[in-house]
């Protein structure tokens, strides 16, 4: 993926980035003094945005949070907020910034004490920022569980002590923050749960770091946002017709074919110029009673994975999704593994969902092998620990790098989902989305984001896009509904969220 600096609003940086951006940007000019004065000003600003005056605890570490902390309590002292600091560490391990900020300090300088939160309205959390690797210990895991307790509002400076920056994790106890400050660009563990939640309200703060530095470092992590993909979106062309749209094909079980139904309507909704469902024979007739605009072929039960290598023949089949209802109960899953498996064998666009996956639970690795074109994997929480037993044990509390893995494995674009779906390139790219609502954990809703990835796989979106813009789109979708969403509501509503999002990126077309 070439940069541009649209996608640069998007990257995500591991808190090993963010020190070599730090670096980077005093190797430009810019004084770290200046860029500790100005992290703890930005936390004051949204402090004071957020809360009236009252009495202020600030817990300083001993790293360059410490440093920022020691920055806000001064501040919050010059404007006459109540502050008392309490210090964790030797000034010794001070960095020559934190050292100068901790010397210009006013105040006292309190041991850390839990009786400290007797009197104590806000917590401003500067005890270890992204970087931490381990549980929180001694007097600071005592503070925060006396922070859980009382339930005092925390505003966390980076993120709350004991959250992975990286991977979400939380290392131990941590005490959930209400206002997250963090600096210049967002971390993958602001976004990854648990930490997304633990982070409470998150502000980006601007501090002064170039955005010229993100040339020097190779990042490979960013936030799902139109910023990536609207570029190449396949909206249609008025010299265009159906064919050029594409024409996907849908597997359809014989039994569970609501699933398949919704894949092949949202496939239609998103824009494929054509879409059949291939159904077994006993099915045929509920499939072709109840779509109008999808072409429904007929698979003779006795030799349907025959027929359905029929159906591929046409080379104007260019996507293919298998999956959503395809079944699993005795012969099904024989059958559902060839229908698979002659489908990847055309090389063209494939979709895998739901069965598709499962039914490879015992033999993952003929999946795999059998990967020799562009493919999406879209596999829950349940189906990746059936395909990924080993990433599952080895990466359990880091969503990023099992997802990130399971690509290279398996050769194709892996869509990890959840709150926090993963999305991951065999080429180590990797997009977080963040946009989804809680009313998309419905039945069916899956089926649907099947449908709209292999609709834009039809129209030529290459698979990581294709991939990304349906998860967007999906979680887009998902918030336009609300209250009440079922996955029929999904792919009737896209109409409307895929106007708004053309007229904000193309104002001018038509």
């Amino acid at each position: 993926m070439e940069h541009t600096h649209k996608q640069y609003s998007s990257f995500l940086l591991t808190a090993n980035e963010m020190g070599k951006a730090d670096q980077a940007a005093v190797m430009a000019g810019v004084s770290a003094m200046d860029l500790m004065a100005a992290a703890g000003k930005v936390v004051v600003d949204a402090v004071v945005n957020r809360w009236s005056k009252r009495s202020v605890l600030v817990l300083c570490g001993p790293g360059n949070n410490g440093g920022d902390g020691f920055v806000v309590a001064q501040h919050l002292r010059l404007i006459g907020w109540p502050v008392r600091l309490a210090f964790l560490g030797s000034v010794d391990t001070f960095s020559t910034e934190a050292a100068h900020f901790y010397q210009a300090w006013q105040g006292e300088v309190d041991t850390f004490s839990t009786d400290l939160l007797d009197q104590t309205e806000l917590v401003i959390d500067a005890m270890f920022g992204a970087g931490l690797s381990r549980p929180l210990e001694g007097k600071a895991r005592d503070m925060v569980d006396a922070m859980i307790a009382r339930k005092i509002p925390v505003c966390a400076i980076d993120v709350p002590s004991g959250v992975d920056g990286t991977t979400g994790a939380a290392l131990g106890l941590v005490a959930p923050a209400e206002l997250t400050v963090t600096f210049f660009r967002k971390k993958p563990g602001h976004l990854l749960f648990p930490g997304r939640e633990l982070c409470g309200e998150l502000v980006v703060a601007d501090i002064g770091i170039p955005e010229a530095v993100l040339d020097e470092l190779t990042l490979q992590t960013w936030e799902n946002s139109p910023e990536l993909w609207y570029e190449n979106y396949p909206w249609p062309r008025l010299d265009g017709h159906k064919f050029h749209r594409g024409h996907a094909v849908v597997y359809g079980g014989e039994t569970l074919t609501g699933a398949s139904r919704l894949t092949a309507r949202s496939a239609m909704r998103i824009g494929a110029g054509l879409v059949t469902l291939a159904a077994p024979i006993k099915a045929w007739t509920v499939y072709a009673t109840a779509l109008t605009g999808v072409m429904v072929a007929k698979l003779e039960l006795s030799q349907e994975s025959e027929d359905f290598d029929m159906v591929l023949l046409d080379p104007r089949h260019n996507a293919i999704a298998v999956g959503p209802g395809a079944g699993l109960a005795g012969f099904e899953s024989i059958r559902t593994r060839k229908i698979v498996l002659a489908a990847l064998v055309t090389g063209r666009a494939t979709v895998l969902d739901a069965d598709a996956l499962s039914a490879f639970a015992s033999d993952p690795q003929t999946l795999f092998d059998g990967i020799v074109g562009p493919c999406v994997m879209t596999p829950h929480e349940g189906e990746f620990a059936r395909l990924f037993p080993s990433l599952n044990q080895s990466h359990a509390e880091d969503k990023l790098s099992r997802a990130r893995l399971a690509a290279k494995q398996s050769g194709a674009v892996v869509v990890l989902k959840g709150a926090d779906t993963v999305i991951a390139s065999p080429n180590g790219r990797v997009i977080i989305n963040s946009n989804a609502p809680a009313e998309l954990a419905t039945g069916g809703s899956g089926d649907v984001l099947a449908g709209f990835i292999v609709g834009l796989l039809a129209q030529g979106l290459e698979p990581f896009y294709a991939a990304a813009a349906a998860v967007w789109l999906h979680g887009e979708v998902g918030n336009e509904v609300g209250v009440g969403l079922i996955a029929e509501d999904l792919p009737d509503h896209l109409p409307k969220v895929l106007s708004v999002f053309k007229r904000q990126y193309f104002p001018t077309k038509k």
